[in-house]
């Protein structure tokens, strides 16, 4: 008997206001690291009505001009222009961050970095699955693609009525595991307040559904765009935004499981960012092999700690080979201690504001290094 299922993903826009938030927490990230390459950050960004704060904890041999980087980074999302509630001229910045302590720096920062130790404990996940040549989830595919494309639309001004806020939804038939057609597809765009909803439900599906779904297009699929009919208040005069807030959209779509773990804002030390992405590149470096059709790659560690509290695999009954060959193979291969992936990643370096909207995995706009295929 067959079994059927229909699964859901989503993404969201770089105007957002929660991944505006991880934004400007990977950008000042970026600048320590272009300044002082061992900073040690955790950033947290909160974004509301002309207001941004920025808290948690600093440690490193260089000073940067904060004020600069939000506004620039506001201004480069698009929020540059009066009348909606929060722009990059207008914006109050409140700096609350404060030096690291030092019982976490004592457990990290030692002289031989394959004894750096975890910086904080935590549960990361990695996965791939070979229904998409990202070798990740359509849905989560699809959706992350309506978003970029209406972004696109808006930076080019092919549609000037867009604003920077927007959302996408995907639901997606599957049977026996393999993705079959899509069923419903919503979309929330933000627009400027004198033009019709028809319009934007035409420009839509010619501009953005139509090109981004492909075959996966046709008249049974139910497009649902602005529910409420009207999106003129968005951004964070709309819906504060927070970072690490979107953290299902930052991985697998909710396909697969999540630590629970935010990555922006975060150094290379802290093993939320570090072991999810090598988890990421385990994952696809197993499917990529055809080693396994599906990999879950699942990496535990204690702060302080160098070497992983746990770890394991599951590939959900596709596996080539014994799971236990597939585990050895890739101890055999690659070093889990946080320090030891930091090398072989070259993580110390200003790469990650271009990972904070539309997702860590599965890019081929930036070579980020775990999703090469290299392995074995």
């Amino acid at each position: 008997m067959s079994r059927k299922i229909n699964f859901s993903s989503e993404s969201v826009c770089e105007g957002h206001p929660d991944k505006i938030s991880d934004q400007i927490s990977d950008a000042i990230l970026d600048e320590y690291l272009r300044n002082d390459k061992y900073s040690k950050v955790a950033c947290e960004t909160f974004v509301t009505t002309d207001l941004c704060i920025i808290g948690g904890e600093i440690s490193s041999r260089s000073d940067i001009n904060y004020e600069k980087i939000i506004k620039s980074t506001i201004s480069k999302i698009g929020y540059d222009k009066q009348g909606m509630g929060f722009n990059s001229e207008n914006v109050k910045i409140m700096n609350l961050l404060h030096e690291q302590s030092p019982e976490i720096s004592q457990g990290v920062v030692r002289g031989d970095i394959k004894e750096q130790g975890a910086g904080d404990q935590g549960i990361m996940m990695g996965y791939a699955i070979n229904e998409t040549k990202e070798l990740m989830p359509t849905p989560i595919v699809i959706a992350h693609n309506l978003t970029k494309k209406i972004a696109e639309l808006r930076k080019k001004n092919t549609l000037n009525y867009l604003r920077p806020d927007g959302k996408s939804q995907v639901s997606m038939n599957y049977e026996n595991g393999k993705p079959q057609e899509i069923t419903k597809l919503t979309l929330a765009v933000q627009h400027d307040k004198d033009v019709e909803l028809e319009e934007i439900e035409k420009d839509m599906k010619e501009f953005v559904i139509k090109p981004i779904l492909g075959d996966y297009y046709n008249d049974n699929v139910e497009i649902i765009i602005n529910g409420t009919g009207k999106f003129v208040i968005g951004g964070p005069h709309g819906d504060a935004g927070l970072t690490g807030r979107k953290i299902i959209v930052d991985t697998y779509g909710g396909y697969g499981s999540h630590g629970g773990g935010a990555f922006s804002g975060k150094d290379p030390s802290k093993v939320d960012r570090t072991g999810a992405y090598a988890a990421r590149y385990l994952a696809k470096n197993v499917v990529a092999n055809e080693l396994a059709e599906i990999c879950e790659v699942r990496i535990a560690y204690s702060i302080g700690i160098a070497e992983p509290f746990s770890f394991e695999i599951d590939t959900f009954g596709t596996a080539k080979i014994e799971e236990e060959q597939i585990k050895s193979r890739i101890l055999n291969n690659f070093d889990l201690r946080p320090g030891m992936i930091i090398d072989y990643f070259d993580l110390l370096r200003p790469i990650y504001q271009n990972t904070a909207s539309y997702g860590h995995f599965g890019r081929s706009d930036f070579d980020f290094p775990w999703e090469k295929i290299d392995l074995f």
